[in-house]
C-alpha cells in the first residue's frame, strides 16, 4: 500500500501506540495532545509519553488542531469518552473537508448512554462525515510498544471502510486486523469491557479467587449481551476479539487501568482517591454509570452490573454487595 498521511487527536499511552504501528507500516503520522510535555517528548526525545520506550522519528506531534486536521483525511479519535464530546464539538468549529474518523476510545457517554459514533451523527455537519470506524480489540499499549503479537478489529457500517483501515493497519510481523460489519457491537463490548475489568479487579482486591473470577467473567458477558442486543448489536460479536477476547485482557491483568483501580477499591480505597490518584483515566467508573442507565432505559436484568453501581455511587459495602448477589432467588444457568 502507498504510504498515507494519518492524523491522531489524542498522543496518550494508546494514540501514540497506533502511531508506531503505522509509521512501521511506512505511513505519515502526526498527533495533536494538547499536553506540551508529550508534544516535546515525541518531537524532541522521540519516546513514547508514558513509557519512555522509543518511537520512530517519522512521528510527529503538534499542539494545533488546524495542523492536523489539514494534514489528513483520516482522524484517529484517541481521547477519554469523558471528554469526546467536546473534542469533537471542537472540530466541528475547524473542519472544512470530510474526513474518516475511526475511534479507538472505549466508552459510552453517560447521561446519553451515546456510543462515540452517535455523537459524531449529533455534533457533526454530515457532509463532513466521510466514514466512521471503530478499531478495537485486546490490546495493551505497552505491548504494541514492544511489537508483540496484537489482533484487532476494523467495524464499520461501509465494509470498504472497515477494509481501507484493516489494510492501513495490519503489519505482518505482529498486528493482524480483521474486519467487521457489527460496528455498534463492537462499541458496546469495548465499553461495557471496563465496567466488567473495574468489578473483577474488585474481586482481586477482596481476594475471592480465581472461581470467583472465572464465574464473574463468564455470567458478566451474559450481561455484555444484553445490553449489546438491547442497543443494536449483534451477539456473535460478544464471543469474538472485541468481546470475550478483550474482557479476558482487561479484566484479568494489573496492566489494565481499570482492573488496577477496582484491586484498590477491594482494598478498601474510596472512589474518589482511586480517581484523584490515578495517571491515566479510568473509563470503568463511567461505564459502570452508563450501564445503569442503560439498564433503567431498556429494562434490562444486570445484577452484576447494577451492584457495581449501588457499590460506587450509592455507597454500598463491597462485601456486603458480594452477599446480596451470592443471596439471589436460584435458577437454571
Amino acid at each position: 500500500m502507498i504510504d498515507v498521511n494519518i492524523s491522531i487527536i489524542g498522543g496518550g499511552s494508546f494514540g501514540t501506540a497506533l502511531a508506531q504501528i503505522l509509521s512501521d507500516n511506512g505511513h505519515n503520522v502526526l498527533i495533536r495532545d494538547i499536553n506540551k510535555e508529550f508534544v516535546e517528548k515525541i518531537n524532541i526525545n522521540h519516546l513514547h509519553p508514558f513509557f519512555d520506550i522509543s518511537i520512530p522519528e517519522g512521528i510527529r506531534a503538534t499542539l494545533s488542531l488546524d495542523d492536523v486536521l489539514n494534514f489528513s483525511d483520516i482522524i484517529l479519535l484517541c481521547v477519554p469518552t469523558k471528554v469526546m464530546r467536546s473534542v469533537i464539538q471542537e472540530i466541528g468549529c475547524h473542519i472544512k473537508t470530510p474526513k474518516i474518523f475511526v475511534n479507538v476510545s472505549k466508552g459510552i457517554e453517560p447521561e446519553t448512554s451515546y456510543l462515540v459514533s452517535q455523537i459524531i451523527e449529533e455534533v457533526l455537519p454530515i457532509e463532513y462525515i466521510k466514514g466512521f470506524v471503530c478499531l478495537s480489540g485486546p490490546s495493551f499499549a505497552e505491548e504494541i510498544m514492544h511489537r508483540k503479537v496484537t489482533l484487532l478489529v476494523s467495524a464499520s457500517k461501509d465494509s470498504s471502510d472497515a477494509s481501507y483501515i484493516q489494510q492501513l493497519f495490519n503489519n505482518p510481523n505482529y498486528v493482524r486486523v480483521y474486519t467487521s460489519s457489527d460496528m455498534i457491537g463492537v462499541e458496546v463490548c469495548g465499553a461495557v469491557k471496563n465496567a466488567i475489568a473495574l468489578i473483577s479487579g474488585v474481586c482481586q482486591g477482596l481476594d475471592l479467587g480465581m472461581n470467583a473470577r472465572a464465574a464473574l467473567l463468564t455470567r458478566s458477558n451474559r450481561e455484555i449481551i444484553e445490553i449489546v442486543k438491547a442497543m443494536g448489536g449483534e451477539e456473535s460479536t460478544c464471543y469474538g476479539l472485541t468481546g470475550i477476547g478483550d474482557l479476558i485482557l482487561t479484566a484479568s491483568s494489573t496492566l489494565s487501568r481499570n482492573f488496577q483501580a477496582g484491586m484498590r477499591i477491594g482494598n478498601g480505597e474510596t472512589l474518589e482517591s482511586v480517581i484523584e490518584n490515578s495517571k491515566n483515566v479510568v473509563e470503568g467508573v463511567r461505564a459502570v454509570k452508563a450501564c445503569e442507565e442503560i439498564r433503567i432505559k431498556y429494562n434490562l436484568e444486570l445484577p452484576i452490573l447494577s451492584m457495581a453501581y449501588k457499590v460506587l455511587y450509592d455507597h454500598l459495602d463491597v462485601k456486603v454487595a458480594v452477599k446480596i448477589l451470592l443471596s439471589r432467588e436460584l435458577k437454571s444457568e
